[in-house]
């Protein structure tokens, strides 16, 4: 690091990246530093569109590139172990787009390889750094609904999907759940922690990739969590949080929300606005760099644990609904 910035390398210059790319702007103190795939031509249309300092034809490239402070793996999931592990070795601080890895077994790897080299690792999981949501984490601790009874939460693309797109193929990790699943989960996750109990369902592709996927989960102290996900179908793409004293509701784009409601019994709905530029992936860039300034090696927002217990999960899922990836 130089002062206060922060010198950025995207690992991987597909459709995420340029998302992601495009909100580093608007992150004081991020510096576009350089990209790496595995092309020089495809590294330097990205770098020339989005204003990167400097383009590598390799991964290893830019893992080892001096000037640069953190790297975003943005590949798809299969890749993500082997392109952080990389970095990682490479004393490069780390940021992983979700899910970190395929399995529990390369989380728990990748994880253990960061705190040995002892450099920063987080897994991109956005919506947890979004405001809205963690105002609703805020308002949820302080007992604003009372306690939290269930979570709903969906999140449906409309399909259907040719057999070689990246969703369907599971040499790259294909499926709604580790694509889509991940956000209910994650919800369910930070409102109400990991569950006692695990049921799940899912109709498969004929590549043996889940397409529609329901998941309920139970909690210990009683409270329930029904979350589905689909590659087959548009749904609503919304969210509620259900207490004993009132009701958060998200609107379609729950992971992403800019804003909520709040019912409670004899009172007026209150909504709750958060208006930003961007695509809002900079504020999980935002927790990077201050987590990498104050000297940490995991943020608080999306430490390792909360990544092992999702992890755990979704292998228990993947288990019960018979996907295996190769």
């Amino acid at each position: 690091m130089t002062g206060e910035k922060v010198r950025w390398g995207i690992l991987g210059p597909g459709g995420i990246a340029a998302a992601f790319a495009a909100d580093l702007p608007l992150v004081p103190g991020a510096e576009l530093a350089a990209v790496g795939s595995r092309s020089q031509a495809s590294a330097d249309a990205f770098a020339e569109r989005h204003g990167f300092a400097r383009a590598h034809g390799s991964y290893a490239a830019l893992a080892a590139d001096p000037d640069v402070d953190v790297v975003y793996v943005a590949t798809p999931h299969a890749f993500h172990l082997p392109a952080a592990m990389m970095c990682v070795e490479a004393g490069k601080a780390v940021l992983v787009e979700k899910p970190i890895t395929l399995d529990l077994a390369g989380a728990a790897q990748l994880i253990q390889a960061a705190r040995t080299r002892e450099v920063f690792l987080m897994e991109a999981m956005w919506m947890r750094c979004n405001p809205a949501i963690r105002k609703i984490a805020e308002l949820v601790a302080e007992g604003a609904i009372g306690w939290v009874s269930a979570v709903h939460a969906d999140f449906g693309l409309q399909g259907p999907f040719p057999a070689t797109h990246r969703l369907r193929d599971p040499e790259l990790g294909g499926g709604a759940l580790l694509d889509l699943g991940v956000y209910p989960i994650h919800l369910a996750h930070l409102l109400l922690g990991a569950p006692s109990t695990v049921h799940s369902w899912a109709h498969l592709t004929p590549e043996r990739v889940d397409e529609n996927t329901g998941v309920l989960l139970g909690y210990q102290a009683g409270a329930v969590a029904a979350l589905t996900c689909s590659i087959n179908g548009a749904s609503r793409n919304a969210a509620s949080i259900t207490g004993t004293e009132g009701r958060i509701d998200l609107p379609p784009g729950f992971f992403v929300p800019r804003s909520f409601t709040l019912s409670r019994p004899d009172r007026e709905p209150e909504t709750f606005a958060f208006e930003f530029e961007g695509n809002g992936y900079q504020f999980e860039a935002a927790e990077v760099q201050r987590s990498i300034l104050a000297g940490e090696l995991e943020s608080p927002i999306i430490p390792h644990e909360t990544t092992l217990e999702v992890m755990t999960l979704l292998d228990a899922i993947r288990d019960e609904i018979g996907v295996f990836y190769v």
